[in-house]
């Protein structure tokens, strides 16, 4: 079991290696162009022109690690289907127009890595060899875990999604902490992923009727993760490995800039003490931030919408209150490094 466990680890390692420079670059650039445009609305064209360039970066973000997990699994006959398979993660598909992201990716990555494992086994004609790595592997894995996502996981998710955000909808009338504490949830979950997405995209629309309590909420939840887990690899520096030092650096500056994503990779090598931290930072920023009132008027969290911000003092506690949560937390419930690998 244990033996099991530190191979699937390791997989989901090496996706996480390949994919930390994709989510730095990607995200720095993206968080320099929000910075300089003062964090709303990128007009300036050269400012949008590396908005362009960062939002590549991060888009290829889940076809990333999920490529990389197919190919630590199967090799190099396992890249493309896992590339693949996790841009369709990263990506509305099927009827409910449903992206699944990060999660999805892990899965797919997974599940593309070992059917190119055994396909490879397949005792073919001596004419048909050459083909298994180049043609025949990649098609029939892309093709079989590609419609079994759209068919079996992904539309399914769309009618979920549907009654989700009504009920988010219509939660926003009655109990602000118990509301808060769903969206601080919902954020930080999946880090951009589907549950993110609808509580983000519920609180947006509620802007457009002049209602930006939502967004308050998770305008703070947003930038917990990545901030928090950022702070938690440089302070409590034997619990982290020198890669995810690295890209906590990155992760500060961009939770400031709202952008939940740079989370993943603390996320991605130890999702069941660092998802749980999350979640109840997120949610004890949110509470906080409607127990002020506080309201976000822009399509974006973090700190760069402080000057559309109204109870300013209670989001920005809300922000503290959850770095601090999620840094005790990982203090409490993270082994040091050495400990782990004995």
């Amino acid at each position: 079991m244990n033996k099991a466990f530190s191979e699937i680890k390791n997989h989901a390692m090496t996706g996480v290696s390949y994919m930390i420079p994709t989510v730095t670059v990607g995200g720095i650039l993206y968080a320099i162009a929000l910075a300089f445009s003062g964090g709303v609305n990128v007009k300036v064209p050269f400012l949008a022109n590396i908005e362009t360039i960062g939002a590549a970066g991060m888009a290829l973000l889940v076809p990333v690690l999920a490529g990389y997990i197919s190919y630590s699994i199967a090799g190099r006959p396992g890249l493309v289907p896992g590339l693949i398979l996790g841009y369709l993660a990263a990506n509305p598909v099927g009827t409910g127009k449903i992206s699944t992201g990060f999660l999805g990716g892990l899965l797919l990555g997974f599940s593309a890595g070992y059917l190119a494992k055994w396909v490879k086994k397949w005792k073919v004609p001596a004419f048909i060899k050459p083909l298994m790595p180049i043609i025949v592997i990649p098609l029939v894995v892309s093709l079989i875990i590609g419609l079994l996502y759209i068919y079996i996981i992904a539309t399914p998710l769309g009618s979920v999604v549907s009654g989700i955000t009504s009920w988010l909808k219509n939660m926003s009338t009655g109990s602000s902490i118990v509301l808060a504490i769903i969206v601080g949830c919902m954020i930080s979950f999946d880090m951009g992923g589907p549950l993110n997405k609808i509580a983000y995209t519920t609180a947006v629309a509620l802007i457009s009727t002049g209602n930006g309590h939502l967004m308050g909420m998770a305008g703070v939840a947003i930038c917990i993760p990545p901030i928090g887990l950022g702070l938690s690899s440089l302070i409590l520096r034997s619990r982290f490995s020198e890669e995810e030092r690295n890209s906590g650096k990155a992760a500060i500056v961009m939770g400031a800039c709202g952008i939940t994503e740079g989370a993943i990779p603390f996320a991605a090598t130890d999702p069941f003490r660092v998802i749980p931290s999350i979640m109840i930072g997120s949610a004890a920023g949110s509470v906080i931030a409607s127990l002020g009132s506080s309201t976000n008027m822009a399509p974006l969290g973090g700190l760069l919408v402080l000057p559309v911000v109204g109870g300013r003092l209670t989001y920005v506690l809300g922000v503290v209150v959850g770095i601090v949560v999620v840094i005790v937390l990982m203090a409490l419930l993270k082994k040091p490094i050495a400990e782990n690998e004995v």
